[in-house]
């Protein structure tokens, strides 16, 4: 059997268990998706009207509040999510199952690979639920046409693997589940210090810069371009640098770490 076709077939197995794991252990996913449907229900019901006064010319109602925070609360998601697959990668480091691994005739890296593979799914699954969710109370991105939903699904998928792999190398590097579950907190707090809630010039002066230039804040502006028709601009190709500039850093400090850890 070839290189290619023996991790093809390794990762496909390594993809199933970590799909049978998810699906035998729902607490944790169930848990993180929470997070951003609360968040949703929570700034539409109760903030919504207020918030939406500070959109545009401070004339918009809460409608216009749900179509302004679904697409950041999207990206939240799969910020949220992948903090499953930082604990579930350092559990199989801390609890033997990877040294196990090593001494199989298995492909090394579909260990990761399964890992990476299982979170993407599982992520735009959330993804979906969550949308579904943003829809059910009113969200409506009817100007969007098949090409930009395309490229919609293109860029979440593209934010997910780049966040994937970031999450991979924390759980490597953490000694157990709870210290990767803290360390990929940022994964989940970035978002609420971006455009998600706020307008970015609604924000202190100092701040913006900071807002303006992470991660999630060009992908969120990306996103409410092509769903919603709003102005793009640079946003789109700083997206895309982000993405992928975190998968690459992402996959080449997993795949050092991985190689030389010992446990």
């Amino acid at each position: 059997m070839s290189t290619l076709a023996l991790a093809v077939r390794d990762s496909s197995t390594m993809l199933r268990r970590n799909l049978l794991h998810a699906r035998r252990y729902p607490s944790l996913t169930l848990n993180l998706l929470l997070t951003p449907i609360m968040l949703l229900l929570l700034f539409v019901y109760i903030f919504g009207d207020a918030m939406s006064a500070g959109l545009g010319d401070g004339g918009g109602d809460r409608s216009a509040y749900i179509a302004y925070i679904v697409p950041g609360l999207l990206l939240m998601t799969i910020g949220s999510t992948t903090i499953g697959t930082a604990v579930s990668v350092s559990n199989d480091m801390t609890e033997g199952i990877v040294a196990r691994f090593r001494t199989m005739a298995i492909h090394r890296g579909s260990v990761l690979i399964g890992h990476v593979l299982g979170s993407v799914l599982q992520s735009v699954a959330s993804v979906v639920l969550v949308g579904a969710v943003g829809v059910a109370i009113g969200f409506r991105p009817t100007d969007a046409t098949a090409l930009e939903w395309l490229a919609a699904f293109g860029l979440l998928v593209l934010f997910t693997l780049a966040l994937t792999w970031i999450a991979v190398g924390m759980g490597l590097v953490s000694p157990n589940a709870e210290a990767a579950s803290n360390n990929a907190m940022p994964l989940i707090l970035l978002p609420l210090l971006s455009s998600a809630f706020v307008p970015v010039d609604g924000m202190p002066g100092w701040f913006q810069p900071i807002a303006e230039y992470q991660p999630f804040t060009p992908a969120i502006e990306t996103l409410r371009g092509l769903l919603l028709g709003t102005e793009v601009g640079h946003n789109g190709w700083l997206a895309v640098a982000w993405c992928l500039g975190l998968a690459v850093l992402g996959y080449f400090w997993s795949a050092a770490r991985f190689t030389r850890d010992p446990r």
